[in-house]
């Protein structure tokens, strides 16, 4: 098997010991994404400005990839209350518009830096 590490200068910095993504047999793995702006490495505020930066920052990490939202196949999405099923949903759609990947979404009790939303995906070529 063969594993190439792909990490976007664009996209936020990894807050720990791993990678952006990690392509492996046509297929690109995603880290968890967190709504930072890459430029402060700052959490944006509110579960919307979060929710949009951490589906940018997806985007610049399969761009580095020579990917689009297209390529993704299975999404997993974390949030910290169910309530806010409905506003990430309205969100997440405006960058996946058709030909959904496959989805889950979980609601966890904490997330990295206290965040609001998370994503993970995984793509491929």
């Amino acid at each position: 098997m063969t594993k190439q590490i792909i990490n976007s200068t664009k996209a936020p910095k990894p807050i720990g010991p791993y990678s952006h993504s990690v392509l492996a047999n046509g297929n690109l793995y995603i880290s968890g994404q967190l709504g930072v702006n890459p430029e402060s490495g700052k959490l944006k505020n509110t579960l919307s400005e979060q929710t949009t930066q951490s589906l940018i920052n997806l985007g610049r990490i399969l761009e580095e990839a020579h990917m689009s939202y297209e390529h993704v196949n299975k999404t997993t999405l974390f949030i910290t209350d169910m309530a806010h099923f409905s506003e990430v949903n309205d969100i997440y759609h405006t960058f996946f518009t058709e030909n959904y990947p496959a989805r889950s979404c979980v609601a966890v009790k904490q997330l990295p830096m206290n965040a609001l939303f998370e994503i993970e995906v995984i793509a491929s070529i």
